[in-house]
């Protein structure tokens, strides 16, 4: 069977629906519908609440008929005769429900008539079905045929004069509960609204074996009570098979748990009689409680055949009611109506262990797992604690709840605003969670685990909930994938207990979790302080499995910068040491080199100090000659490729060390190792020619034209280094890595220069220069390492122009103007300097390419001193632009002459740089225009009229590196001695520049010294040396 809910509404229906399901169901739907409705009602309510409860009392009836397997042959009959007469009442109860008019009199004692005519009709169809329809369940066919006699027998009668008014104008109390008339059941369905009890005058109407909760739920039940939401039907714990008088005791007058029969042959609870007896022991006689014989003897006979009846009773009763609960969950045609059958399925379940088995036997679980989605949050909460106590006692049971439902819905209802859903979903949570096998489907819940440990640790104002979520978190740790989810949601401790506690083999998958699973920086961190040690006893450990786990833990949390001086200190780097360079693999069935050298290069690049640290028993620290050594040996001898990445990687740091750079210089010359690494260049594992060529860069001031004439000698080298990119968005690391080598390598070698040049890379450069230029040097991660190394290339063909390829190259491609562009426009400091360096080289040659223009005739020779361009000869010839600075015709292009450039401004501009070597860079350019190649009183009449002294004295006051100062004075000299009284005077009014001299002569080197003195002498701050001292 299954469920079907619209709105609140919610029915039971086959799967297999045909004519008398469809009946049934149309049936249970009215029923529900006219329940709902009489408790609107403000005329004769008791007559229509006993209406409601003789209707609600016939659906268990009709739900039997549609799951029963002996079905009626006039089945259908008895149904759409049913049917018939529900519809009328319907309508009959429909009338009294508007309140639209007044009814008089003799109108509601009409309608009182048709109902109980309804009501009679009904108990006669009821008769109609036989016994055999229920089985062997005799007890279903006895109390059908009492609620058929009692609707037969059903009275409806007006008792006073009604006056009723619409219920907008007539305000009306609600009955309390005390108002309410007392109910006393006679049977599985009959209601007697009397007070009179003829039969037992001493039996209480609320019995102990059918207890009342205490809960929340039951305070606000009472309150629905109060509100008049429950007289549409008696409270569903009061509907039971006919009680007998034999089942009480005289004494307490509750139903015996254990009846034992005296003397005199009255049957009493074991307990209340026995202190009864021991009350009157003192006394001289002992008689019976009811009769007053006088008892001989104190003793009990247990009455076998009456507590094999009560208990018989008790079962069928609560069969019964469980098959009342569920017929009132189908219906649910209020919220009161849900949460007593909720109420009642408790305490069936709390009354005996079997009793949970008969509810989820039943069908009940579909209907309970569907109520979880009701809209009201009493009803989720009261399901919740149903469902917990039907997942109770075994594995089996727990399962059996799960399986029907999805616990996500459980995991949402944990972040509810409403505490007492919170606390019920907890507890509903922590009773699954004691089932191993579904420990692992709790934690596969999106999210579960992670709001369990929100809970945890920040809800603090709610113990409760704290506590709860605690005890699950550590019933899911039986699952390792569950340790594993609490980790990447931040709980590691369950994790790291397990590391440093568990068996070996749990070590061993703990271990391969941290080597998995990504963690944020600060748990690596806490991770790594807590694991350490554990790490070095698993690396211990004969089990190739566990060291492999921890190798791959170690390759993780060594690669976090931050956590290299916890693993240094843990004593990792004597291990790594020992694995890579000591352990045969011949000796282990698994070699860890690779993972070793990765872990240990992970150490080296966190930026330890490793000179003085120590590897081996044998006094050698990573600084020593030793590892260096072995190193370069492995690379020589064709290890693994990945391994050879790693090693490299630790050479690349130890690089970084003065000492140990030697080092490596000597070694690599003494092996002839530079071999070994420019073929490793080509190969095809690109991560590892990357890390060649990062390692050969610092070693190309040392090595830099052997390894020119290695490369060269390379196939493929080096023009596949120079590679145009597919755009900006897909520059790589190894073109920015390539670049960057060829850039470094000595600038002024031509056998390099002429190889670039034969295989046409210029192009290559040039054009991606363009688009990066276009398209901004941070398009691409490695974009702006990759402009750097092109800008690099360009600048070292201007180192060989004496050779006519490369002048020719320059010119052809205007490397002037490039050069200029790039001044400017760029983000990038080496950019900058490496272009103003580049210029530099371009402009020293501008005096010995610019030569005078041929000019007939002494006359025209007096107009070469001028800066303009002149006509020269008749006005037909053509003008010839003459360059004040290097006395002869200039361009851009071909003499690469920084005036016609526009260079200077931008040059200038660039000694406002904050980068030093910028600063430097821009200035040695500018000084090309002041030296002894070109006129300097020109030089100097132009500089001035760009503000070029001021930039410069700011340069010689804000830096102090020697070069720098050195260059800066240099240039004030030659204004000095070219630029005539005006720039002396200039000079002069500037404050701080005495002061920058004076320090530049006590501190600076002997040129920076003399040129101080000299400056200082014609700005009279020094007395002038004469000949006659």
């Amino acid at each position: 069977m299954v469920i079907s809910s619209s709105s609140s509404e919610w029915t039971w229906k086959k799967e297999d629906s045909g004519p008398i399901g469809s009946l049934v169901q149309s049936l249970l739907v009215s029923i529900s519908e006219i329940t709902a409705s009489v408790a609107c009602i403000n005329i004769e309510q008791e007559i229509f609440l006993e209406l409601g409860s003789y209707l609600y009392r016939t659906s268990p009836v009709l739900m039997e008929l549609q799951t029963t397997e002996n079905t009626p042959e006039d089945a259908i009959g008895i149904l759409q005769s049913l049917s018939k007469n529900v519809d009328l009442a319907k309508n009959l109860v429909g009338k009294c429900q508007k309140g639209s008019h007044l009814i008089s009199d003799p109108e509601l004692g009409s309608i009182m008539q048709q109902l109980e005519e309804v009501i009679k009709l009904m108990g006669e169809e009821l008769r109609l079905i036989p016994p055999s329809t229920f089985g062997d369940q005799e007890y279903a066919a006895i109390t059908v045929r009492s609620v058929s006699k009692e609707m037969q027998n059903a009275c409806f009668r007006v008792c006073k004069t009604q006056i009723t008014m619409p219920k907008a104008v007539q305000p009306r109390a609600a009955l309390s509960l005390e108002e309410l008339p007392a109910l006393t059941e006679r049977d599985l369905y009959s209601i007697d609204f009397s007070t009179d009890n003829s039969q037992l005058p001493d039996i209480p109407h609320h019995m102990e074996d059918i207890p009342k909760t205490k809960s929340y739920r039951s305070q606000r039940n009472h309150e629905n009570m109060r509100n008049g939401s429950l007289k549409n039907m008696p409270p569903v714990n009061q509907c039971m098979e006919p009680l007998y008088e034999t089942f009480f005791c005289p004494l307490t007058k509750n139903i015996m748990e254990d009846p034992v029969t005296i003397e005199s042959g009255v049957t009493y609870e074991r307990k209340a009689i026995t202190e009864w007896l021991e009350i009157c022991s003192n006394s001289a006689q002992i008689c019976c409680p009811v009769t007053g014989q006088k008892l001989q003897s104190k003793g009990l006979s247990t009455n076998i055949a009456l507590k094999t009846t009560i208990e018989e009773w008790k079962e069928r009763n609560e069969a019964t009611r469980i098959k009342v609960a569920r017929a009132a969950l189908s219906l649910a045609s209020s919220d009161s109506m849900v949460l007593e059958a909720l109420d009642d399925l408790q305490t069936i379940c709390r009354r005996k262990p079997y009793n949970k088995v008969q509810i989820r036997n039943v069908g009940m679980l579909p209907l309970l797992v569907k109520l979880l989605e009701y809209k009201d949050r009493n009803v989720r909460c009261a399901t919740l604690e149903v469902l917990r106590e039907l997942a109770e006692d075994d594995d089996e049971a727990k399962e059996m709840v799960a399986k029907g439902m999805d616990i996500s819905t459980i995991i949402k209802m944990l972040s509810s605003n409403d505490q007492p859903i919170r606390h019920a979903s907890l507890l509903f949570l922590l009773e699954l969670s004691r089932s191993q096998s579904l420990c692992e489907k709790i934690g596969s819940v999106t999210g579960g685990i992670l709001m369990l440990v929100t809970i945890k640790y920040n809800w603090s104002s709610d113990v409760f909930a704290l506590e709860k979520a605690d005890e699950i978190l550590k019933n899911l740790e039986t699952s390792p994938n569950n340790i594993k989810r609490m980790a990447e949601n931040g709980y590691l401790e369950p994790l790291l207990h397990h590391l440093t506690e568990g068996c070996e083999e749990m070590k061993m998958e703990m271990g391969s979790y941290l080597g998995e699973i990504a963690l944020g920086h600060e748990s690596k961190t806490y991770v790594a302080e807590r694991a350490s040690p554990a790490f070095v006893k698993m690396l211990h450990t004969g089990n190739t499995l566990t060291k492999k786990a921890a190798f791959k833990a170690l390759e993780q949390f060594s690669s976090y910068h931050p956590n290299g001086k916890v693993l240094v200190e843990a004593g990792i780097v004597e291990i790594m040491v020992e694995e890579i360079f000591t352990r045969k693999i011949h000796d282990e069935a698994m070699n860890s080199r690779k993972e070793a050298a990765a872990i240990l290069g992970n150490l080296l690049e966190s930026g330890i100090e490793f000179e003085n640290l120590q590897v081996n028993t044998h006094g050698h620290t990573m600084g020593s000659d030793y590892i260096v050594y072995s190193i370069i040996h492995m690379l020589k001898n064709s290890t693994p490729e990945d391994l050879n990445t790693n090693l490299i990687r630790i050479l690349l740091c130890l690089a970084r060390s003065p000492k140990s750079i030697a080092s490596i210089v000597s070694v690599v010359k003494e092996t002839e190792a530079s071999y070994t690494l420019i073929e490793l260049i080509n190969s095809p594992h690109e991560e590892l020619g990357i890390a060649s060529m990062k390692l050969l860069i610092p070693l190309s001031p040392y090595l830099g034209h052997t390894l020119v004439e290695r490369l060269c000698k390379t196939r493929g080298l080096p023009e596949s280094l120079i590679q145009s990119p597919a755009g900006t968005f897909q520059i790589t690391e190894k073109q920015a890595v390539s670049a960057n080598f060829l850039a470094d390598l000595p600038h002024q070698n031509l056998t390099l220069n002429l190889a670039l040049l034969s295989n046409d890379t210029v192009p290559v450069i040039l054009q991606s220069i363009h688009q990066m230029q276009r398209s901004g040097a941070r398009a691409s991660r490695y974009a702006s390492a990759y402009l750097e190394g092109l800008v690099g290339i360009i600048v070292r063909f201007t180192t060989t122009l004496y050779e006519p390829q490369m002048l020719f190259l320059a010119r052809n491609y205007n490397f002037t103007s490039v050069l200029t562009e790039l001044l400017t426009k760029t983000s990038s400091d080496k950019v900058q300097r490496l272009s103003a360096i580049g210029l530099k080289n371009l402009s020293s040659e501008s005096a010995n390419l610019s030569k005078p223009p041929e000019i007939k005739g002494n006359k025209f020779k007096k107009f070469l001193s001028f800066p303009r361009s002149l006509s020269i000869g008749s006005p037909k010839m053509k003008k010839i632009r003459v360059c004040p600075v290097h006395r002869g015709a200039c361009s851009s292009q071909n003499t690469f002459c920084l005036v016609e450039a526009k260079a200077v401004e931008r040059l200038l501009a660039c000694l406002e740089h904050e980068n030093a070597e910028v600063v430097e860079a821009a200035l040695s350019a500018i000084c090309t225009l002041l030296d002894e190649k070109v006129d300097v009183d020109k030089s100097v009449s132009l500089l001035s009229g760009v503000d070029c002294i001021q930039h410069v004295l700011n340069v010689a006051k804000e830096h102090s590196e020697e070069g720098l100062r050195e260059k800066s004075l240099w240039v004030i000299e030659r204004f000095l001695m070219k630029g005539g009284d005006t720039s002396a005077s200039y000079i002069s009014q500037d404050r701080l520049l005495p002061a920058t001299l004076v320090s530049a002569f006590h501190h600076g080197d002997g040129t920076t010294k003399q040129m101080a003195e000299k400056i200082l002498r014609h700005l009279n701050k020094m007395p002038k040396v004469t000949t006659n001292f």
